[in-house]
């Protein structure tokens, strides 16, 4: 489970202090992560963690950045009606988001031999060139390989917003 960050402060450093060093005093050995959460807590005033955070609540996630609809439509532009790539993008930026396009289409949870993975490549793209799309995706971490490069595995993670915008847009044509 992800960690929340939940932002604390005491009104008094000197009654922190003070509760905590009488806190740990009555616990004897090294308390745990979850026990110096309940001290921490206690220390501000609430009965235990569960209801410090209860109390004051996480933070909410800041929002995903807008995807930015007009570079996902020209680099959709550069995929054929199929939704294989017609040539490698020359900029890093739009290399970037058509790996994520390239990402999406590979199976997830298989792993394959390297010819195997040729051929997926292959049906991604027109331009003939499957050696520079493994090796950006290994690099851009959306693939992994084993140290003999004879086996790759999409690796499962949540695209950003520009490539979801571009993966549903190549879906639907």
């Amino acid at each position: 489970m992800p960690r929340t960050a939940i932002p604390y402060a005491t009104p008094d450093i000197s009654t922190l202090a003070r509760s905590l060093r009488d806190q740990l005093a009555r616990l004897g050995p090294t308390p745990g992560h979850v026990e110096m959460l309940n001290i921490l807590a206690r220390a501000a005033g609430a009965k235990n963690f569960q209801h410090f955070r209860a109390r004051y609540g996480a933070p909410e996630a800041p929002p995903e950045p807008a995807a930015d609809l007009a570079r996902v439509e020209k680099l959709a532009r550069q995929f054929d009606a199929q939704g294989r790539l017609a040539q490698w993008p020359a900029k890093p930026s739009q290399q970037a988001l058509a790996l994520w396009a390239l990402w999406a289409a590979l199976p997830a949870g298989d792993t394959v031999s390297e010819p195997v993975f040729n051929g997926r490549l292959n049906a991604l793209h027109t331009f003939g060139d499957p050696a520079i799309l493994r090796r950006s995706l290994v690099s851009a971490g959306l693939v992994s390989r084993t140290l003999d490069c004879r086996d790759y595995r999409r690796i499962e993670q949540r695209p950003p917003p520009e490539a979801q915008a571009l993966i549903g847009r190549l879906r639907r044509g």
